[in-house]
């Protein structure tokens, strides 16, 4: 389930960032923003969930 999440939250963000790529591209200033900002929120979550106990970096002390 904890793999599932971190698959769903990755997808969400690389949505995000493909979003306000495109929307500022287009001159849409208000989605285009929204849309960072709705990427900045998932990477700063994704970056404050514990370690994978199964990526071998992680098991090595590699990850910071």
């Amino acid at each position: 389930m904890e793999k599932l999440g971190r698959f769903l939250l990755r997808g969400l963000r690389i949505g995000a960032s493909t979003i306000a790529i495109v929307e500022l591209a287009r001159k849409d200033w208000a989605g285009g923003i929204s849309a960072a900002l709705a990427w900045l929120v998932f990477l700063q979550v994704e970056r404050r969930l514990p370690p994978n106990s199964a990526d071998p970096a992680v098991q090595e002390g590699e990850r910071p």
